[in-house]
């Protein structure tokens, strides 16, 4: 099966694993996803990932992060998606929740939150909205 969006998915299965209070969810492992998966551990979203190789893609073993039995992740949004990719400039890069949130921005310099980009200056693809 070819995969049109593969970072949509890969919110998707953990959207889903956190609905039904899983500890770890398994996605298939690109760069892409490993760059999201580092800013997500540093922000406090999860606790760890591990990557896992099969003989082909390899995979991402996803440790879930909760808290007093709540998910730390409470929304996942994708912003761009392939039929309608959605830029900012640096002036442009929204605060999500007003500071309580974090977005994911695809820029020159790589995958930055939000914060990063204003401090920066810099502006790029809206990847996706948490909170």
């Amino acid at each position: 099966m070819s995969r049109t969006d593969l970072v949509a998915d890969v919110l998707t299965m953990m959207r889903n694993a956190i609905m039904v209070k899983k500890d770890t969810v398994d996605v298939p492992a690109s760069n892409t996803v490993k760059s999201i998966l580092e800013i997500l551990k540093k922000q406090g979203y999860i606790d760890n990932y591990k990557l896992m190789e099969d003989n082909k893609q390899g995979k991402i073993k996803i440790y879930l992060r909760y808290i007093a039995n709540k998910p730390a992740i409470r929304h996942l949004q994708k912003v761009s998606r392939p039929g309608l990719r959605r830029y900012v400039r640096h002036e442009e890069v929204p605060s999500v929740l007003r500071g309580r949130g974090m977005a994911i921005v695809s820029t020159s310099q790589g995958l930055i939150t939000d914060t990063q980009a204003r401090e920066a200056g810099i502006g790029g693809e809206m990847i996706a909205y948490i909170w």
